[in-house]
């Protein structure tokens, strides 16, 4: 599995613009995508899915490496310290 971070950036009425940035796992770069969406948009209440869709929602996605890289860093500094 691959590490990836999401970020959405939409249009609010109240807050101007909102930005957030979700992390997932995932083995391609469409799925990462698919399961952010999902996280994100359960977040959301009803007029924020309004102005969402209104104003349209931009999503930028990087790999971040795969999680197995990830343990290993980890790893690695916690025996360094």
């Amino acid at each position: 599995m691959k590490s990836f971070e999401v970020q959405f950036r939409y249009q609010d009425r109240t807050e101007g613009n909102v930005e957030s940035t979700v992390k997932v796992d995932a083995s391609s770069l469409p799925g990462a995508v698919g399961k952010a969406v999902r996280e994100f948009v359960k977040g959301l209440d009803r007029k924020q899915r309004f102005d969402m869709n209104k104003n349209g929602l931009e999503i930028a996605a990087k790999s971040v490496g795969s999680a197995a890289e990830a343990t290993t860093d980890k790893s690695a500094e916690a025996a360094a310290s």
